[in-house]
């Protein structure tokens, strides 16, 4: 009977200090893995890469590293390294059909830094979303709307979606329509598009500004305005040049479409 209860005894001891050194080991494995971190984006050639590439390479070393850590873990613990790997192989198939979306998501990521549709900082239209790549992770991308609202997207979808990256290159068409009343001097409101875009300095003079016909009906005539901005001045732009040409159109006299009202009696 002692030496079952010393056994015993022994048993939970040892179980105990084990259990206390895993939980050291989680909390000091990750004080280094944090230190590890620091140290790589201090390294210059790191310091090098592009946003993109470099805040991917963080999120693997990091997904590495913490996977180092709970294969000690599990060490301390004292479970033997062969069973682990015995019950992992067994439950692969069913882990690996379990976790098809994450899986899709993580190639995703890995196509993404490879074809690179586009980049950390870069304004996109994709997979239903729009809004400024704030960051490309392991299985999401994350997503900053013009409103400040963070949309994260799995990277299997925006691989498999129609990405259109609008600050790809560093000039942008600004395309303006305006509608105006049939009875206004139409060339009067072309002159006025044109001497809107020549007098505003971040309107680029090469293309010329186009300002042209694009339309209209039995009650309007649509005039737009076709101008080349830097990427970064595409919104602003937009709003300056409406407030400009609509005060213009009012000086001129240039009116809007005339409204109807159909009466039932």
């Amino acid at each position: 009977m002692e030496n079952v209860i010393k056994t015993i005894t022994e048993y939970c001891t040892t179980g105990v200090i084990r259990i206390l050194l895993a939980i050291a080991a989680w909390f000091i494995g990750k004080m280094i893995i944090n230190a590890l971190l620091k140290g790589v984006k201090k390294i210059p050639a790191f310091a090098k890469l592009d946003q993109t590439v470099a805040l991917f390479a963080v999120n693997i070393v990091k997904a590495v590293l913490y996977a180092v850590l709970a294969i000690s873990i599990i060490g301390i613990l004292g479970v033997p390294m062969a069973s682990v790997v015995a019950v992992l192989a067994s439950a692969g198939l069913a882990v690996g059909m379990s976790l098809q979306g994450a899986l899709s998501n993580v190639a995703g990521g890995i196509m993404l830094m490879v074809l690179r549709p586009f980049n950390v900082g870069d304004y996109v239209e994709a997979a239903g979303v729009e809004g400024t790549v704030s960051a490309i992770n392991l299985f999401y991308t994350s997503i900053t709307t013009p409103q400040n609202s963070q949309i994260t997207v799995p990277n299997g979808a925006l691989m498999g979606a129609n990405v259109v990256n609008m600050t790809a290159n560093d000039t942008r068409r600004l395309d303006m329509t305006f509608s105006i009343g049939k009875d206004s001097d139409l060339n009067t409101a072309l002159r006025i598009l044109n001497e809107a875009a020549i007098a505003d300095e971040k309107v680029l003079k090469d293309p010329a500004p186009s300002p042209i016909v694009a339309g209209g009906s039995d009650t309007s005539v649509d005039v737009a305005l076709r101008v080349w901005v830097a990427k970064d001045d595409y919104l602003s732009e937009k709003a300056i040049l409406t407030k400009n040409i609509v005060q213009a159109f009012g000086k001129a006299g240039i009116t809007a479409p005339a409204v109807r009202i159909i009466s039932d009696k």
